[in-house]
């Protein structure tokens, strides 16, 4: 079974330009499933059936694994049987009639307005570190980047004078997003402090090393600024695109657009925004109108 994960993992990176994240997790997954088949005395693939992946989820839900987890486990199983059909390995699925665990639906957290603006301002000075820290924490904010995006940029990325930034998203999809007016300031500043580049194909946010900035230094940068200004919230780069898009939707932006502006590829993902945004509406109307 090994070989066939492997075959199907190269496939994924060479055909299907799936990200670094996603193989990851899938090759945990698939590994994790090969295991389980094993101990089931199942050396041939075709031996699988339909009562072995039922079996195998309920082991994982007897671990008190989140539903999130199992539903991603199952697309994992989901795209390799499909991908052994597709290579004439197999001639049918034995996922195809496995239902997809409900997940729990939980709204996503954001900052208010205030805690956003204090957070944005939190790194003082004219160094280029605290340069740099504004211009991940301005760009973060106004873009509604992931994280992965944001430390992906190259300086040719950029366009400052059109206020516009080209994104590497999921699937290495790029789309084009418009920068405001005070991340424009700020990413002026982080490159005019910035060590002078030799190409602008170099990293746009490096680190002392001049080497990429990686997702984990961003999370880090982000929590001692939290703690710095007595934010009591769990804060990570996700937040600032939680927030990006509560707000846009809180101040009439429509749906569609801050899907596109979120890279997101279906309208359903960006929709638990509008939860967030009829909730506190909600709550205002309970605690304003006289007869509420």
């Amino acid at each position: 079974m090994d070989v066939y994960i492997d075959s199907f993992l190269n496939y994924l990176k060479s055909e299907k330009n799936a990200s670094e994240h996603t193989i990851i997790n899938y090759s945990v997954d698939l590994k994790e499933f090969a295991a389980f088949i094993a101990k089931q005395n199942k050396r041939n693939i075709a031996a699988v059936e339909y009562i072995d992946i039922r079996s195998f989820l309920a082991i994982l839900k007897g671990r008190n694994v989140a539903k999130s987890t199992m539903a991603r486990k199952l697309a994992a199983l989901r795209s390799f049987f499909k991908y052994l059909i597709r290579e004439k390995v197999l001639t049918s699925n034995p996922t195809s009639s496995v239902p997809t665990p409900k997940r729990n639906k939980t709204l996503p957290s954001f900052l208010d307005v205030n805690e956003t603006a204090r957070l944005l301002e939190a790194p003082a000075g004219d160094k280029q570190q605290a340069c740099r820290d504004r211009a991940i924490l301005e760009l973060l904010y106004s873009s509604g980047l992931r994280v992965s995006e944001l430390v992906g940029l190259n300086i040719n990325g950029i366009d400052l004078l059109s206020g516009l930034v080209r994104v590497k998203g999921k699937g290495k999809k790029e789309r084009i997003v418009p920068i405001g007016s005070l991340a424009i300031k700020a990413l002026e500043a982080y490159l005019h402090c910035r060590l002078p580049h030799k190409s602008e194909k170099e990293p746009l946010f490096v680190n002392k090393q001049h080497k990429r900035l990686t997702d984990r230094s961003v999370r880090r940068l982000i929590e001692k600024y939290r703690r710095q200004t007595g934010i009591a919230k769990h804060v990570s780069p996700h937040t600032l695109r939680h927030s990006f898009a509560t707000h846009m939707l809180d101040r009439g932006a429509d749906l569609r657009s801050v899907q596109e502006l979120l890279g997101h590829e279906s309208l359903s993902t960006t929709q638990i925004y509008t939860h967030v945004t009829t909730k506190r509406l909600k709550e205002a109307y309970d605690k304003g109108h006289p007869r509420a």
